[in-house]
């Protein structure tokens, strides 16, 4: 695997080491080893698929608060998603800021989202699937999200919007819960 950490220290992609011969490729996806020797949670708690039917689907900007606060390790099996990720990390010189990374069938890359990251993403052809395996069981009391169109986040989606839940579509501002996700996603919270 190649490992490049992005601006937000921590996240990495990860492009496949691909070794090819007249049958095709072999490639490693995962190796606990070599998460844990990037400084990452090389622990799976759940692996989760979702599928989306029309490009332009919106799912996120979803999160867990601490103590159940998720990594995940994302890949798109087939079609392609805009993947973004934003810094929740009150202590973090980066917190707010935000990367995207467009993860698709052919280049097969991964995202790895550290804890305290909000994450969301968007289909950009229909019949796209998405794996992503996560570091923490799904815990309904610490869920959080963000709205996906909050101005003060300044994310940009490359299409509209088709289909979005409800209760994605319900996450208030940040300008309401900035308080809140400040304490709870705080380093004494996280210990």
């Amino acid at each position: 695997m190649i490992f490049t950490e992005t601006k937000l220290k921590g996240a990495y992609i990860i492009d496949l080491d691909r070794k090819t011969d007249e049958r095709g490729f072999f490639a490693r996806a995962f190796c606990r080893k070599e998460f844990r020797d990037h400084g990452l949670k090389p622990i799976i708690a759940q692996a989760n698929l979702a599928s989306n039917a029309r490009k332009g689907t919106l799912r996120g900007m979803h999160f867990q608060y601490p103590p159940a606060a998720e990594s995940k390790l994302v890949r798109c099996t087939r079609g392609a998603i805009l993947d973004i990720i934003v810094d929740l990390r009150p202590e973090s010189p980066t917190y707010l800021q935000h990367i995207s990374v467009e993860l698709n069938e052919d280049n097969m890359t991964s995202l790895y989202v550290p804890e305290r990251f909000a994450h969301g993403y968007q289909a950009l052809r229909d019949n796209t699937d998405t794996s992503y395996q996560v570091g923490e069981f799904y815990t309904p009391d610490a869920e959080g999200g963000l709205r996906h169109d909050d101005p003060r986040l300044g994310l940009e989606w490359p299409l509209p919007v088709t289909v979005i839940s409800p209760k994605d579509q319900a996450f208030r501002p940040l300008s309401e819960i900035e308080n809140e996700v400040k304490h709870r996603m705080s380093v004494a919270m996280a210990a």
